[in-house]
């Protein structure tokens, strides 16, 4: 008999993300392993027993002092893994909007010394206690959405210290969050403004002096780069990717995003564990990227904010066999902290079905970003779960306003956070 600390009954519908091989592929994406009329426990942080609620009393009992809670007849899904975000910043960006309302593109604003170098001089300013209250805000709202996991790069410092500071400041903030955190070391999300004219010179820095300082000192688990034109070049960045796959760091790339610049060709080449946003990607790239094994996280609200009129390739890229994942994008540039918004943007936009767009916020994406444990519930897997008060899973990617009815993390409920969080 097993002893639970918590247990859950009256669910509807429970999304295990349980059957099949991860990622993923193709038609397994939209099993979602759906079990009705179900419940499940928690035991130490971690699902007991998952399964049909009129065999629970058979198999479980709860501890004295433990906690029975009812679903409500709603749907239960697996804690959300964000796969990409630039959450760690200072500031915002809101009087941009003008800018790009009137047609102003990404890179033109930043060339005019706005964009993504505003938010690094806002961030170098910052101190890290300011930097910590900001962030851990905005994580403790994305906790509140469903999300357990999230992705969390550096690039908003530019600098070898600074950039090393901003991924020290992660695992303080996985503490005061209570999130599980992935750091990504995103040195070359652009070239530093005192390289401006040197851009190569900024290359060998971080080959040189920062790659080997993240990697000894434990600070990172990938490496990513903006490989676009005006920022890095398809041979720098795979230079850069080259030393840290050496130094035995994963890495990520921002590929295809306003153009075609050659950078899912190149996450190919590498087998990276992700290429990222690829709004310009061919045909050609998506064969590849499915050969390769290369996750293809997407980032569907980001094409909104940032390229009106353009959409991200669900549809084709999971036509094409190349696992998808997802990602709020979380930014200055694309502030979005609410995972279930993610999700319906990816079918109503990215023409993913609502099954493939759940598998893509949670199995897939904890394999984009290196949690083979997380995005499913199964017994003996982290307890982080949301209960959604709706009557069919579908509905996540149906809806654009579905809000949690209670979340879970390590088999807890957690508090949405309070308005103070949001200021």
């Amino acid at each position: 008999m097993i002893r639970a600390d918590t247990i859950v009954t009256d669910i509807g519908e429970l999304a295990t993300l349980a059957r099949g091989p991860v990622p993923r592929i193709g038609k397994a994406a939209d099993d979602l392993g759906v079990l009705t009329d179900a419940a499940l426990a928690v035991a130490e942080g971690r699902f007991a027993w998952v399964g049909r609620e009129r065999t629970l009393s058979t198999a479980v009992r709860l501890r004295p002092g433990g906690r029975r809670l009812s679903a409500g007849g709603g749907v239960v899904v697996p804690g959300f893994v964000d796969a990409h975000t630039h959450v760690l910043f200072a500031g915002d960006r809101a009087f941009e909007l003008p800018l790009k309302v009137r047609g102003m593109g990404y890179a033109e604003i930043a060339r005019a010394g706005g964009g993504l170098f505003a938010t690094v001089r806002a961030t170098r300013k910052a101190t890290d206690e300011a930097l910590l209250a900001a962030t851990a805000a905005r994580l403790l709202r994305m906790g509140s959405w469903g999300t357990a996991s999230v992705e969390v790069k550096s690039g908003y410092a530019l600098t070898v210290e600074g950039e090393l500071r901003l991924l020290r400041l992660i695992p303080r903030l996985a503490r005061r969050t209570g999130l599980r955190l992935v750091p990504t070391f995103l040195g070359a999300h652009a070239v530093a403004p005192e390289y401006r004219t040197r851009p190569d010179a900024y290359v060998d820095l971080l080959v040189k002096d920062a790659l080997p300082r993240v990697a000894k000192q434990g600070l990172a688990r990938f490496c990513d780069v903006f490989c676009e034109p005006g920022f890095f070049s398809v041979r720098q960045s795979e230079r850069l990717l080259r030393a840290a796959l050496a130094l035995g760091l994963g890495v990520k790339i921002h590929a295809e995003e306003f153009i075609l610049s050659g950078g899912a060709r190149l996450a190919s080449r590498l087998h990276a564990v992700s290429a990222d946003h690829l709004l310009a990607a061919r045909a050609e790239d998506r064969e590849l990227l499915a050969k390769s094994g290369v996750t293809a996280v997407l980032l569907p609200i980001t094409a909104l904010t940032a390229s009106p009129g353009v959409r991200s390739p669900g549809r084709e890229m999971v036509d094409a066999g190349v696992p998808v994942a997802l990602g709020t994008d979380c930014s200055p540039n694309s502030w979005v902290e609410a995972m279930p918004l993610v999700l319906a943007h990816a079918v109503h936009a990215a023409r993913l079905t609502p099954a493939e767009a759940l598998t893509a916020a949670t199995v897939n994406a904890a394999h984009a970003v290196g949690l083979e444990d997380a995005g499913m519930v199964a017994a003996g897997r982290p307890a982080d779960f949301t209960v959604f008060p709706v009557r069919s899973v579908d509905q996540l990617g149906y809806r654009f306003d579905v809000i949690p009815a209670l979340v879970f993390r390590q088999g807890n409920p957690i508090s949405p956070p309070t308005l103070r969080q949001y200021f």
